[in-house]
């Protein structure tokens, strides 16, 4: 049945609701008046294209399921609202959801150009409960990590790089610019599957532990369509689940003895063991030199560097697990808090993550899967452009480089080949 235009007007209606926003906004981001928007919700004008489009965007739609047969009132987007209503009043954070799931959906309609098949089955489902405490919340995170390592075959070794990790199992990432309390959120839409997206304005670091908690959400709450990591919902069930699960992925209590161990450190202060003979035992016993096995600063610098996390995050790790006493944690805090964690990674000649700001893995997927689309004229050089800006990509580099791989539509027409400089 075709779309009349009083269809159009009720689901432009229900998508603005949605998103808690007042027809003064949406007039206020489409340059008109807030009647010109209450005679489009009422059907008594008509569209343009250019609006219809300008409308989706806004709204965290696909102009084509608004067109379409079938209109899904509610959406990853609509279910974050449900939860946080106080969104629709946080401009900067309203925009870079829209962001978000505009780039998620142009991922999606990439890969299913190219022929990449992401099935969000592919991911397992933990027949977890929601957590009823604090502590229940904690194991869940501890014994869910264990089990996803497991499954992975990652043994006590570091995790590899979580993005390419991530889209192995079929969940798409990005990394964009939020709101500084906003570490990252998780979106899951029926036939799009999850996509994960992190703070690209936070610390390489910080990064790497948004995926992993970010990846838990996709392991245990994809049943809420959508989820937000704020600052303020640290203290949550959920995000502490999440949290711990960070921890645990990123850093397996197996792998933090070995590496202790590997330090000759860990150890108590007093060994003793029962010999059997056969007939009886006889005690052995032994005494470690004083303070030979407390960790230092420069041990959890090793650590963090070894497991690719923050050297607070390793400090945290290491007293949850007992290898540092509540004394021994604050003072080496406090040396951190004073810069002389960093001073330790420059003197061992480690690379410091938190300064390659610029390193974006997941840029380098989209632009990638852009090009091949691109050359092989799955979209259209218009659109090609589109995308790249999305990811502040500009027009000019873009055109340096498709002269370079020879995209160029005046280089490939004149079958000329562009030396390299």
């Amino acid at each position: 049945m075709p779309l009349t235009p009083g269809e159009l007007a009720r689901r432009l209606r229900a998508a603005r609701e949605a998103c808690a926003m007042k027809q003064e906004d949406v007039a206020r981001h489409l340059g008109v008046s807030r009647s010109t928007i209450a005679q489009i919700e009422l059907g008594h004008r008509a569209v343009s294209s250019l609006e219809l489009d300008r409308l989706a965007y806004l709204f965290g739609r696909d102009i084509r399921e608004l067109l379409a047969d079938q209109f899904q009132e509610e959406d990853a987007l609509v279910a974050l609202f449900r939860r946080h209503p106080e969104m629709a009043d946080h401009e900067q954070a309203f925009d870079a959801l829209r962001k978000c799931v505009a780039l998620g959906r142009e991922i999606t309609d990439l890969e299913s150009a190219l022929g990449i098949d992401r099935d969000l089955a592919a991911l397992p489902a933990y027949p977890a409960p929601p957590p009823k405490s604090k502590w229940d919340a904690i194991l869940q995170g501890e014994h869910i990590a264990i089990e996803e390592r497991r499954r992975l075959g990652l043994g006590a070794n570091p995790v590899p790089s979580l993005v390419p990790l991530l889209e192995s199992q079929g969940v798409r990432t990005a990394q964009v610019p939020l709101p500084p309390d906003i570490s990252g959120l998780t979106l899951v839409e029926p036939g799009r599957g999850a996509l994960v997206v992190v703070n690209l304005g936070h610390a390489v670091s910080r990064r790497r532990f948004s995926f992993a908690h970010e990846y838990c959400h996709t392991l245990l709450d994809r049943d809420q369509r959508g989820t937000i990591s704020r600052t303020g919902d640290q203290d949550s069930l959920r995000e502490t689940r999440a949290n711990v699960f960070a921890a645990a992925f990123l850093m397996p209590r197996e792998g933090i003895g070995e590496f202790v161990r590997g330090l000759a450190k860990g150890r108590p202060s007093r060994l003793q063991a029962e010999v059997f003979d056969g007939e009886e035992a006889f005690v052995a016993e032994a005494r470690t030199t004083p303070g030979s096995q407390a960790l230092q600063l420069h041990d959890a610098v090793l650590l963090a560097h070894h497991f690719g996390v923050s050297r607070v995050a390793a400090l945290y790790r290491l007293k949850n697990l007992k290898l540092l006493t509540d004394p021994a944690f604050d003072e080496l805090k406090a040396q951190e808090d004073q810069g002389l964690g960093k001073a330790l990674l420059l003197f061992l000649g480690l690379p410091d993550p938190d300064e390659e700001a610029a390193r974006n893995e997941s840029r380098h997927r989209f632009l990638a899967l852009a090009l091949e689309a691109f050359r092989r004229e799955e979209i259209s050089r218009r659109k090609l452009f589109e995308l790249a800006r999305m990811v502040e990509v500009t027009e000019e580099a873009l055109e340096a480089i498709l002269v370079r791989v020879h995209l160029d539509e005046s280089t490939a027409a004149a079958g000329v080949l562009v030396p390299e400089e």
